[in-house]
């Protein structure tokens, strides 16, 4: 055997034992589906609603009118909007729509984390009793309409986080929004899910989701920021040994890239992002991974050893290969190796693909023959990875507003003309604005 062959054999051990507890989720969240699901609780908590938002007057008074259209007693409610270095008319927008609207320009302190660190000194000035509990969302997300209602049930359980179930709006559009808007439905389904059956910490994905006035109050406010500071909160959660829920039953979409180079901005951030989780959380991941924190392992496992084993798989299949082309040597072993390295990784990614779209085909909201499709050209989006996390090392990316089109007016013509005709009554969330 050659020694490339060796290596890749290597990597491919090294993969499974490091990831196969993730095999043994996809039978839990189908079999324990029915366990601990929440009673309805009483419609009693007050909500304070919290966007964070850069010029998104087209898409964030969807967010409103799906907030005012909730099966929960809406008048509980209150909506918040930062407006963040906005040139637009996002904060006329919504402060018309009925929300409390405050403006932030900060040129040297941009991304979402340090919008949120301003907005939330704002509101323990203005409402010094604070919450109940604070909503977060971006400003193209949109709701069904008893989203906040399943959460209210989930959020009496005890929880003082709880994250929900991300679908997307425009997973039609083309490979890379449906390569995106797929890994996020796998990891609501196949992480988020069984993590919260087996009684394991969840994870905080971006937006959608709920936490309590003692966490905000625990925290102080909001001290992350972090390139993804999502994950450095559900970390922070970890490794003190919290907990975060889930709640299945509450869905929300938001809006993915459509465009190569969006989407490669958006993931180098993630990649970097995740660099910095190790850099500043990999000790205490580690330490809480040792004490029998299994969210601690499996956080560090999601963020260490996938990127560090993809930079030395992909760098050692390139150079090798090099190596012995220019000894004269035979490479097309060495090519061949490399082939059968790249082949098992598509075909694991194209299962993992293949098992969330038909578990999850009802709430996929495009055509048929674009969800076979785009299930087959998943794991081609996804080895797009192998170079972004490879320029995530050198790299220093800075937070980039990703533009909103999809607006419930769009999806509705969708609709109209019947390129939805496979979705059912129970999964249309976009009732509300007539």
């Amino acid at each position: 055997m050659q020694p490339l062959q060796i290596i890749n054999l290597v990597f491919t051990i090294i993969f499974f034992v490091c990831y196969a507890y993730q095999l043994f989720y996809i039978p839990v969240s189908w079999f324990m589906a029915k366990k601990k699901k929440a009673p309805p609780a009483p419609q009693d908590k007050k909500y304070a609603v919290l966007v964070c938002a850069r010029n998104e007057e087209k898409v964030i008074g969807d967010l409103i009118d799906s907030l005012h259209t909730q099966t929960y007693d809406v008048s509980k409610l209150t909506i918040i909007v930062m407006a963040d270095n906005c040139s637009d008319h996002t904060a006329d927008i919504a402060k018309d729509m009925g929300a409390i609207v405050y403006t932030r320009s900060n040129q040297k302190e941009i991304g979402k984390g340090y919008a949120m660190t301003e907005l939330m000194k704002h509101i323990k000035e203005d409402f010094p009793k604070g919450f109940d509990g604070y909503f977060v969302f971006d400003a193209d997300n949109v709701l069904k309409s008893d989203y906040i209602e399943q959460m209210n049930n989930a959020f009496a359980l005890g929880y003082d986080v709880v994250t929900s179930y991300r679908n997307s709006k425009n997973y039609g559009d083309n490979m890379i929004s449906a390569g995106s808007g797929l890994w996020f439905l796998r990891e609501s389904r196949y992480l988020n899910h069984p993590r919260y059956l087996l009684n394991i910490s969840c994870a905080v994905s971006g937006t959608g989701y709920l936490m309590s006035q003692k966490k905000v109050d625990e925290i102080g406010g909001w001290p992350y920021h972090l390139l993804i500071e999502d994950v450095e909160f559900s970390v922070n959660c970890m490794t003190k040994g919290e907990k975060i829920g889930y709640c299945a039953d509450a869905e929300y979409f938001d809006e993915q890239p459509t465009k190569f180079g969006q989407s490669f901005r958006q993931r180098l951030r993630w990649a970097r992002g995740y660099l910095q989780i190790l850099r500043h959380y990999g000790g205490k991941l580690i330490k809480g991974a040792f004490k029998g924190n299994f969210a601690c392992a499996d956080t560090f496992l999601n963020c260490s050893p996938i990127m560090i084993l993809s930079i030395l798989s992909f760098l050692i299949n390139i150079i090798i290969p090099i190596i012995v082309a220019v000894q004269g040597d035979n490479v097309w072993i060495a090519l061949e190796s490399f082939a059968l390295l790249l082949v098992n990784m598509l075909s694991s990614i194209f299962l993992i693909g293949l098992i969330t779209t038909i578990s999850e085909w009802k709430k996929i909201r495009t055509t048929v023959f674009k969800k076979i499709w785009y299930t087959i050209t998943f794991p081609f989006f996804i080895a797009t990875y192998f170079p972004i996390v490879i320029v995530a090392l050198f790299h220093k990316p800075q937070w980039k507003q990703i533009e909103h089109n999809v607006t419930v007016d769009d999806l509705r013509k969708k609709e109209k003309k019947n390129e939805l005709h496979d979705i059912t009554h129970d999964n249309k969330p976009f009732e509300g604005k007539q």
